[in-house]
């Protein structure tokens, strides 16, 4: 099975911009869609983006449609979600997620691989 493992989280001013890494490790990264989840307290877990297996098509949430782009790298075994003009409400802790379906889901429970997550935070 694949373990996914986040980094790249940080504190970062209003209007710039991070960019989150999630490296896979295990069976090849082509045999996962992938996709890249956020939490707040208090909050259900929630889509940023998804991936397909060859990145041939990605989805976004309309909150970050513009601003943040997802990106994967079949060599490098390694996810990217770069992320632009961050806002306040962008704070959250952001999670790597993997499935062996070839669907691109939205929903938290429809990936079977998680990484520990990584914290986001946005200052005003």
């Amino acid at each position: 099975q694949v373990e996914v493992v986040e980094s790249g989280g940080g504190l970062v001013q209003a209007g710039g911009s991070l960019r989150l890494s999630c490296a896979a490790s295990g069976p090849p990264f082509i045999s996962y869609t992938m996709a890249w989840f956020r939490q707040t307290p208090g909050k259900e877990r929630e889509l940023v983006a998804a991936t397909s297996k060859t990145g041939g098509t990605t989805n976004y949430a309309d909150s970050v449609k513009g601003r943040f782009t997802l990106a994967r790298d079949g060599v490098k075994n390694t996810m990217y979600l770069q992320m632009n003009s961050l806002k306040p409400e962008d704070t959250a802790v952001y999670y790597c997620a993997a499935r062996t379906f070839s669907r691109v889901a939205v929903l938290p429970a429809d990936y079977e691989y998680w990484g520990q997550g990584t914290q986001v935070t946005v200052s005003s």
